[in-house]
């Protein structure tokens, strides 16, 4: 057969490669980006998926508007009001088939071949794989423990003029890293001063331990002026509700969501009515609040558990830093005393040892860091944990 061109840009995805492996009996996973099923609120979503069957049932079943079931986008909007972006409207949204949808929107309505993207080194891996499929030269903007490096991030806009700069901002995955307030300010700042599109990506902001991040850079974007036209922002219930709804949201300028309305309508026509009118039951019934702090003590343990058990198991083998939300410890190989500091050659050892993770190559467009991996706590209890990390050990060792 005779595929299009776009497809040489990509290859299968890393990580699914990777589950190929998982059979072998007994094996503790580190390697998923999944939440935790038993953490879902399966009362709360019958009860939601019922009463949206009850109230307009017709209007759940049927066909929908691309732009989303007008109950669920009033919910999306009140709900990004309650976390600080204080003037989103229902027409400043529309709800996607999960973010990853919202993604593939703006490569389509933004990306042609040989244009310029700037993304975080490392990123979310389909995003790579996105921006590619649809011709993107991607740039890649360094990473430390605060988020992308600011200083660094302004330089290389202004050498490539990008078409859009593609932030996780709050526990990014894979780095986990929280960008500072400050460094939201100054990304608000360059992109107006620049006239650059960012792109805000935030399926984990809800999965905060302790302390709140700071505010997103769409509830920011109100206090800098200029950003808010320069600023795409996508949601998801994904990870605090449920994957298997596969609801996110869209926020852009106008102009761009109009754009994208009907590129969806070309893809798939709506995201599911019953899905949407589910979560805006859910949502209604204001069972959000005690899910979110239910999912955020429960992921709280397992970071801090995961984080020790590092530190107990691989000493100096290992650097990272302690996450404050989100699903993953990003980790860096040392080499310490002539152990493995491979994450591709680790990867292996580990399986033979019973316990997986995703190396950090595939995570970066451009120089990965051989030397890095990425661990998820979200799937696993506190005893699995302790037991795969210390398999861990002996595979570092081996």
């Amino acid at each position: 057969m005779q595929f299009a061109d776009r497809l040489n840009n990509v290859e299968t995805s890393a990580i699914r490669e990777l589950f190929k492996l998982l059979g072998k009996p007994g094996i503790i996973s580190f390697a998923g980006g999944f939440p935790d099923s038993a953490m879902f609120d399966v009362d709360g979503i019958r009860e939601a998926s019922n009463q949206a069957l009850a109230e307009e049932p017709g209007a759940a079943l049927q066909y929908g508007a691309t732009e989303g079931y007008n109950p669920l986008r009033e919910q999306l909007a009140a709900f990004m009001v309650s976390k600080g972006a204080r003037d989103v409207a229902t027409d400043n949204l529309i709800v996607t088939t999960g973010s990853q949808q919202a993604l593939d929107l703006l490569g389509k309505t933004l990306i042609s071949p040989g244009d310029k993207v700037i993304v975080e080194g490392p990123t979310f891996l389909a995003t790579i794989q996105c921006f590619r499929l649809y011709g993107a030269e991607l740039i890649s903007a360094p990473v430390d423990g605060e988020g992308v490096d600011t200083d660094a991030l302004e330089k290389l806009i202004a050498e490539h003029r990008p078409k859009f700069v593609y932030l996780i901002p709050t526990f990014g995955n894979p780095s986990g890293a929280l960008l500072s307030l400050e460094r939201r300010r100054k990304v608000l700042e360059m992109a107006a001063r620049h006239q650059t599109l960012i792109v805000e990506d935030d399926p984990y902001g809800d999965l905060y331990f302790g302390e709140a991040p700071p505010p997103s850079l769409l509830a920011l974007s109100a206090d800098v002026p200029g950003s808010r036209d320069l600023l795409v922002h996508c949601g998801s219930l994904s990870k605090v509700l449920s994957p298997g709804l596969r609801v996110g949201w869209l926020i852009a300028p106008a102009e761009l969501l109009a754009k994208a309305t009907m590129c969806k309508q070309f893809s798939d026509a709506h995201t599911s009515t019953f899905a949407q009118a589910t979560a805006a039951q859910y949502l209604k019934a204001g069972r959000m609040p005690a899910t979110l702090a239910k999912v955020r003590a429960v992921y709280a343990e397992r970071a801090q558990a995961m984080g020790d058990a590092l530190r107990k198991e691989l000493g100096d083998a290992i650097a990272f830093v302690q996450p404050q939300g989100g699903l993953f410890v990003w980790a860096r190989l040392t080499g310490a005393r002539g152990q493995v500091a491979d994450g591709n050659v680790l990867a292996k050892k580990a399986i033979e040892q019973g316990v997986a993770f995703v190396p950090g190559t595939p995570f970066f467009c451009a120089q990965p860091d051989h030397a890095t991996l990425r661990l998820s706590f979200a799937t696993a209890d506190v005893d699995k944990i302790r037991e795969g990390v210390a398999r861990l050990g002996q595979a570092v060792r081996a």
